[in-house]
């Protein structure tokens, strides 16, 4: 098998490595240093957002690296308190200088505003601008239940080409993936690792599951190896966050062994349907932060 990540085609053409790396809660001062190794590693995607306040030592990775900018596919998103029209392409502006870069692979709107869907609306509207101008090169949403993306293909004109949802062993969100596939969107895993359960305040880790343990010891893998491989099985996009280089390669060495349907469906069956962390669409702009886990 490969050693580099497979590719993901859009549903506008544009091609996506299947496994790359997140930087949420990543320090500053960890961020460059992670990207560094990550891409020196392998890795061609890299995802951030203007909430996670590392854009800036993101580009200065890529910028660093010996790794040319057209081989590296690039995410950043748009926070709540920037939704709406003119705010929007204010904020893209934003995140483009910080990342030291002239145009971006994919913009996301980072949650829904069900309080306000109009400026959802209006900033997803910029964001279809952009991608015609040539700005960007894809668009999509994270966190947009089913029922929001048919308001949204509804009232727009691009279908987002991808949706970034919570997605892991213990929670697989496929009443999301289903809505998903039909409208053409690509799922896009945050948490893929069960990181929300890890961190939060569940009793319970996907890693440590008897399930997962026993598939990783026939493998001779470990138990994050077996869940993105999981992912890559079904499809999904993995983005897997560490600022630790040897978890950043370990995460990366996934593509010399295969799950069997079997596997992949015993791993399936141990969805919880509990969600991780708080509801996205409980978020609005008087709660503005970014409380959620990734």
């Amino acid at each position: 098998m490969t050693s580099q990540s497979p590719l993901l085609t859009l549903n506008n053409g544009v091609q996506m490595p299947a496994l790359g790396l997140g930087v949420y809660q990543s320090a500053p001062e960890e961020t460059t240093d992670a990207v560094l190794a990550a891409l020196n590693g392998g890795y061609r995607l890299i995802d951030t957002a203007a909430a996670y306040f590392n854009e800036r030592q993101v580009g200065e990775a890529i910028a660093r690296s010996d790794v040319d900018r057209s081989d590296i596919f690039l995410t950043t998103k748009l926070w709540i308190s920037d939704y709406g029209y003119d705010s929007a392409l204010r904020a893209f502006d934003v995140s483009l200088r910080k990342l030291g870069v002239e145009q971006l692979d994919l913009w996301l709107l980072h949650q829904p505003l069900p309080s306000d869907f109009e400026k959802t609306i209006a900033a997803y509207k910029a964001a279809e601008k952009l991608l015609t101008d040539g700005r960007v090169r894809a668009i999509g949403v994270s966190n947009q239940t089913p029922g929001e993306l048919d308001e949204l293909i509804s009232r727009t004109d691009i279908v987002p080409a991808v949706n970034q949802i919570q997605v892991h062993p213990y929670y697989s969100q496929s009443e999301w993936r289903r809505a998903n596939d039909r409208h053409g969107i690509l799922t896009q895993s945050w948490s893929p690792l069960g990181g929300s359960y890890i961190y939060g305040d569940a009793e319970t880790n996907p890693l440590e599951d008897p399930v997962i343990v026993a598939l990783a010891d026939k493998h001779a893998k470990t138990p994050a190896q077996i869940v993105l491989r999981w992912h890559l099985e079904h499809g999904f996009c993995a983005i897997p966050k560490s600022v630790k280089a040897h978890r950043i390669a370990e995460n990366f060495d996934v593509f010399d062994f295969a799950l069997t349907p079997d596997e992949v469906a015993a791993i399936d069956a141990l969805d919880t349907g509990v969600r991780g962390g708080p509801d996205p669409d409980s978020l609005n702009l008087d709660n503005a932060g970014f409380p959620i886990p990734e």
